[in-house]
This record gives C-alpha cells, sequence and structure tokens, in this order.
C-alpha cells in the first residue's frame, strides 16, 4: 500500500546541516594545501601585478585587526557598531589576511625582513587560533545559556540543598567527595592541569561509574530485613541518588574547566598582543624595505 492510502507520510532521511565554522575551515585548510602544491610562482609575483596587490590587502586586514581592540576600550567609538560584531570581524580578518599573505609570498620564504614578518604574521595568526578554542569553551553553551560563574556556583548550591535527601545513606557523601577530588578536581601541579583539562569526559564516566557503585553498596546495607521500610522504595532512592550524583560530578568539572579555562586565557592574552605589535613592527619594516631596495 503506498503512502497516500496508508495515511502515513514516507520517511525521508535526515538533511545532514554542517554549521558554518566547519565550512570555513574546511576552505581555508583546502586553499592552504592547494596553494603549497600549486607552483605559484610560476602565476604570482610578490613585486607586483596580483601578489603585489594580495600583499598590500592581507597586510591592511591585518591592520583592521586594531579596530577590534578600539571598539572594546573607547567608549565613542560604538557608532562602529557592536563588540560581538567586531569580534567576528576580527577572527575573518585574523584568518583571510594571513592567508592572502601566504598566497603572496607564493607560500615560499624570501629575504630576512619578510622572513621575519612572515614568521610573526604565522604566530599570531596560530596564536589566534588557540585563543579562539579557549574563548569558545571559556564560554560554552550550558541548557542554552552561557555558562558564567555565577551559574555554576547556583548549581553548586541547589546540589548542596539535594545533598540532604540522601544524607541517610552512611558513608556515601563522603564517598562521593572522595572521588570527586580524585577525578574532577584539578591538580596542584601546574604542569598536570593541561592534561588534567583534555581528558575531562573520560574522567567523569569513571568517576561515575565508581560513584554509582558505592550507590549500590549503601543501598544494600539499608535494605537488609530490618529496613523493610525502605525496601519499597529503593528504586526511587536509587534514582533520586545517582541524579544527585551526576549533576555533581557535571558541576563540579564545569566549574574546574572553566577556571582553568580561564587561566590559560589571561596566559594567552598576555602573549598574543606583544606578538600582534611584533608583526605591526616586522610588517612595517618589510614595507618600507621593500620600497626602498
Amino acid at each position: 500500500m503506498s503512502a497516500e492510502l496508508s495515511g502515513t507520510a514516507p520517511l525521508t532521511p535526515p538533511r545532514i546541516q554542517l554549521p558554518w565554522p566547519v565550512i570555513w575551515s574546511a576552505v581555508i585548510v583546502g586553499l592552504i594545501v592547494w596553494g603549497t602544491h600549486a607552483h605559484l610562482e610560476r602565476y604570482i609575483s610578490p613585486q607586483r601585478g596580483l601578489g603585489y596587490t594580495l600583499g598590500i590587502t592581507g597586510g591592511s586586514m591585518m591592520l583592521l585587526l586594531l579596530i577590534y581592540s578600539a571598539r572594546k576600550r573607547v567608549a565613542w567609538l560604538r557608532w562602529l557598531g557592536s563588540i560581538p560584531a567586531w569580534f567576528q570581524i576580527h577572527m575573518m580578518l585574523g584568518i583571510v589576511g594571513p592567508l592572502l599573505i601566504l598566497f603572496h609570498s607564493n607560500f615560499h620564504l624570501g629575504a630576512t625582513n619578510s622572513n621575519v614578518a612572515l614568521i610573526c604574521m604565522l604566530l599570531v595568526a596560530g596564536s589566534g587560533v588557540v585563543g579562539r578554542y579557549i574563548y569558545t569553551r571559556l564560554h560554552a553553551h550550558l541548557d542554552g545559556h552561557e555558562s558564567t560563574l555565577e551559574q555554576l556556583k547556583a548549581d553548586g548550591e541547589r546540589l548542596r540543598l539535594q545533598a540532604n535527601s540522601i544524607a541517610f545513606l552512611p558513608g556515601l557523601l563522603d564517598a562521593i567527595e572522595r572521588i570527586e577530588k580524585k577525578f574532577i578536581e584539578p591538580p596542584g601541579s601546574a604542569i598536570s592541569r593541561l592534561p588534567h583539562l583534555f581528558t575531562g569526559a573520560i574522567r567523569v564516566q569513571i568517576a561515575r561509574w565508581l560513584v554509582r557503585r558505592e550507590i549500590r553498596r549503601s543501598l544494600r546495607a539499608i535494605s537488609g530485613p530490618k529496613s523493610r521500610i525502605l525496601l519499597p522504595h529503593v528504586k526511587r532512592i536509587t534514582l533520586v541518588t545517582c541524579r544527585y550524583a551526576d549533576r555533581r560530578l557535571a558541576a563540579g568539572r564545569r566549574t574546574a574547566e572553566y577556571r582553568l579555562y580561564a587561566r590559560l586565557f589571561s596566559f594567552w592574552h598576555v602573549l598574543h598582543i606583544p606578538l600582534f605589535f611584533m608583526l605591526l613592527v616586522a610588517g612595517i619594516v618589510h614595507v618600507i624595505a621593500v620600497n626602498i631596495y
């Protein structure tokens, strides 16, 4: 029987929609890979024509990056647009500008002054990509809202109140705190914090399995012959306790990652600004050297 006769709509395969950052990244990587193998020196000369134009355009885009910093710090520049909009423009210019410079240089090294400018540019672009990742993780979305530190503190307060409902389980809260301290809280050593940051999902799964094992042990301890009153409520107690433990571990992980990413972002900012000014000086020297000599 056809779909029209049976009254049911035909099944259609789900549409796969790629997010724009993925498409954008794929295009940029594709252009870079193509440029490194295309022997562009046959068609593009850095000193004249298209190659010279690409260099001027890419360098101008790098200069326009300063507008974002100025917009954040100077109040009377509000007429230029919103800060989030300029942040998006800043990221776009920080990718397209260096890409044009790479095509300007034919993906090859040249004179000393141009090499210094090119290396500074690559450092700034790479630093920007790392900073974007840290910024995204720092402001990761949680239940449709940005996970600010205040929200994480509110989650922690709600969990503290919920803990009163499972306090009758002997030793369970102590076991959860012990597991949380071992697998969720960041280590004291600065060297160990970076791998700790990127293994959060695995550590949470291990901690969740260990907590569930402790829950089963605690429930067996209270569901003996002398505790018949609690027997009909074992499933409900198990569900409430598991939900509490999951929310607590997740909130603990988010809080720890928020603090670590905030610290990384502050370190990144200290490094990124001097690199950009190094690029600015090296670019000016390169332009002057090219036009004089």
